[in-house]
């Protein structure tokens, strides 16, 4: 059985860019019929960062969306944490960067990433959630923030046409366990594991040391841009997926029939399908805004999961799975009473 954990998920929020997007547009642009890239990609629209924002810039407006989700203000907030796939930086952290965009120089809170490409936001919840079962801090604010339309290339559609931009941001804080009572929330069960046979099926080589310009003879332009392997990625997370999942509801004495709601890492509309048809999940109880925001990355499940906190589908007391696949090859889940 895993360590049932305590919690308080105190607010959430989620930014997009002010541009949307439609995939007639995109269409237009890049020489296709009307059509081509939605049916390619399973996506209607999606929001593209202008100029003028980055990463940070958007999980600030995630937060502050978050924090009066919570009706807290930025002196409640003890910690803060930043996942993300396409860092504004190779450094300081992304986490830096949003502390001084949400102007926070003057109390100096701590600030730190964990990446974990597209789980990154599950690889915090699990991670943070342990700190404040310790007490080290009492309200933490962790933001997930991508920025994939800088990264595409247009000419492999396989990788370009699912993606879009955006941010999401969460507020925890500790229990507000008295003896034997709790109200709150709690993370019954975590699990994470890595298959690195597809280290290499989705990645974007350029950006740290290994092929840093001033190691390489090749042109470094191509090395910016993200490639996947799409048949390779889908054939390893579906051989792995399904007891992924047994397992994890197994080590919290749960079955499929207790979840309420699955909130998936919005990967691709083909891999949400999938996890329904392949892993007989109710389509009705699956949280699917990929039509419309795409594969915004580390911060798709937590926008995923805002939205659906917002229209009032997830309320209190409802028991959620949240689920995912990411680069490495990796998966993650967790299993959250909301």
């Amino acid at each position: 059985m895993d360590m049932i954990r305590n919690i308080q998920v105190l607010g959430t929020g989620h930014a997009l860019p002010e541009k949307c997007v439609l995939s007639s547009e995109l269409d237009k642009q890049l020489g296709f019929a009307t059509g081509k890239l939605e049916s390619v990609g399973g996506v209607q629209q999606r929001y593209f960062a202008g100029l003028n924002e980055n990463a940070a810039t958007l999980a600030a407006a995630a937060a502050k969306n978050a924090l009066l989700a919570a009706n807290l203000t930025l002196d409640d907030i003890d910690c803060l944490v930043a996942t993300s796939a396409t860092m504004d930086q190779a450094m300081p952290s992304n986490a830096a960067l949003v502390h001084k965009e949400l102007g926070l120089s003057s109390r100096a809170i701590p600030a730190f990433d964990i990446n974990a490409s597209c789980l990154g936001f599950l690889a915090a919840l699990d991670t943070l959630t342990h700190m404040l079962v310790a007490g080290h801090h009492k309200r933490i604010l962790f933001v997930a923030s991508d920025l994939a339309s800088c990264g595409l290339n247009w000419d492999d559609l396989e990788s370009s046409a699912i993606f879009g931009d955006g941010a999401a941001a969460v507020i925890l804080g500790q229990s507000s366990s008295s003896y034997n009572t709790h109200t709150g929330s709690t993370l019954y069960a975590t699990s994470f594991k890595t298959f690195s046979e597809g280290a290499h099926y989705c990645e974007i080589p350029g950006g740290g040391s290994r092929y840093h310009p001033s190691r390489i003879t090749q042109e470094f332009s191509p090395l910016t841009k993200f490639h996947m392997d799409g048949k390779k990625v889908f054939r390893l997370a579906s051989d792995h997926m399904p007891k992924f999942v047994d397992d994890l509801l197994g080590s919290a004495g749960m079955s499929l029939a207790d979840i309420d709601w699955i909130v998936p890492h919005q990967a691709s509309q083909l891999a949400i399908h999938h996890l329904i048809k392949r892993l007989n999940f109710i389509p009705q109880k699956v949280v699917n805004i990929f039509k419309y925001y795409g594969n915004q990355v580390a911060a798709s499940l937590p926008t995923a999961l805002d939205i659906a906190v917002r229209d009032g589908r997830i309320v209190r007391g409802d028991k959620l799975l949240l689920l995912g696949t990411g680069a490495g090859l990796s998966m993650g889940g967790a299993l959250l009473e909301y």
